[in-house]
């Protein structure tokens, strides 16, 4: 199981909201930079990503940031936000992101997802975002009425190296992860599910670790408000 640390960046700075909510938003690093090169110091290899600028614009302001962090780490770098076509997806992909996660474009436009995937086999990523077993999209500000199981079961055949599931109502409250929910969802999909949203505590990683069928898991403001340690979790890396 993968341990992603995330950084959400708006703005410039590394931030959290709660619940998805941009006027609930919590700056914990004026460096993101600074921020990635903390987590590669203490032996992580991977990285979450997200441009939340993008993510409600559709255009990104933190380009240069991002890349800094790809170039000057050794992290392995999962980066979404604003990601809405190929042009956008090729760009990142060339300045070397390990893994491309879309999420408004794969709802609005599957024809693309597809094209996407067979251009960069082993590189594209979904991002669900569920709020009341509903999907959200376009920064978590749009909801649809498109339900959770109903579009991963469309995203089987296009070559998606894995779904990023975040449960919305729990993301940033450190309430725990909706286990029960969890059970449900990996009995259906058979993509490669990597968990987000809620995270409170090393007991939650353990229990996700002894289920051993998630790709893995994305911790943010459990590690920033330090109710996890980088060095407990340094040992599920």
């Amino acid at each position: 199981m993968i341990i992603f640390p995330a950084i959400d960046l708006k703005d410039g700075k590394c931030v959290r909201l709660y619940k998805g909510d941009f006027n609930k938003t919590t700056i914990f690093n004026s460096s993101p930079f600074n921020q990635a090169l903390e987590f590669q110091k203490k032996g992580f290899t991977h990285l979450h990503l997200v441009d939340l600028d993008g993510a409600l614009k559709g255009k990104s302001k933190n380009k240069k940031i991002i890349i800094k962090i790809i170039k000057d780490t050794r992290l392995n770098v999962q980066l979404g936000g604003g990601i809405r076509t190929l042009k956008q997806i090729s760009f990142w992909i060339k300045n070397g992101v390990s893994t491309v996660v879309v999420g408004t474009m794969a709802i609005q436009n599957p024809k693309i997802l597809k094209k996407a995937c067979t251009l960069f086999p082993g590189q594209i990523a979904v991002a669900l975002d569920v709020r009341n077993n509903f999907l959200a999209m376009k920064g978590w500000v749009k909801q649809t009425k498109i339900k959770l199981m109903q579009f991963s079961k469309k995203l089987e055949d296009f070559g998606v190296t894995r779904i990023i599931y975040t449960d919305i109502n729990r993301d940033g409250t450190k309430q725990g992860v909706n286990f029960l929910q969890l059970k449900k969802i990996i009995s259906k999909i058979n993509i490669p599910l990597v968990v987000s949203g809620g995270v409170s505590n090393i007991k939650d990683i353990q229990q996700l670790d002894k289920f051993g069928l998630f790709d893995g898991v994305i911790i943010g403001k459990a590690i920033y408000d330090k109710s996890i340690s980088l060095t407990e979790l340094k040992k599920f890396v």
